[in-house]
């Protein structure tokens, strides 16, 4: 593993919704990052699909992992999925990749994939817009992570 990916697992792990959840960083490299995901019964809605949520979770993660490997420390933007068919299946993964980027931002999409013992379902598409964190400013100049001054 290079220092790259331990940086991303070192980051995954860090994360105490997607350690609940039992998410793993699938594939990590400049441009590129799958999370997968083991589908258990706490993660179905009432009619034995995956929540949405899960879904949503999958692929934002996905989304700002691949705009991190080419912009560094980053958060979402703004990101919007869609939802093409019910998620069922043993297994999740999201795979995301890189469109464009700058200096500051990232725009990825991204698959959201249900797998079985039949194979393989796109399940979500989405797309988002990753920021890199130190570019981040209120709109009155200052850093949104700086203390409050009185």
């Amino acid at each position: 593993m290079n220092d790259l990916e331990q940086l991303a697992h070192d980051i995954l792990a860090k994360q105490p919704f997607s350690t609940l959840l039992g998410a793993e960083l699938v594939a990590f490299e400049p441009g590129r990052a799958v999370l997968g995901l083991a589908v258990r019964d706490e993660l179905l809605q009432q009619h034995g699909f995956v929540h949405g949520g899960v879904l949503g979770f999958l692929a934002d993660n996905a989304l700002t992992f691949a705009g991190g490997s080419v912009l560094g420390d980053s958060l979402t933007s703004e990101y919007k999925i869609n939802y093409l068919r019910p998620a069922k299946g043993s297994r999740l993964e999201s795979r995301a990749s890189v469109v464009s980027s700058g200096r500051s931002q990232a725009v990825c999409r991204c698959d959201v994939v249900a797998v079985d013992s039949s194979g393989e379902r796109v399940v979500a598409v989405a797309q988002g817009t990753i920021r890199r964190i130190e570019t981040l400013r209120d709109a009155d100049g200052t850093d949104p992570r700086s203390p409050p001054t009185s």
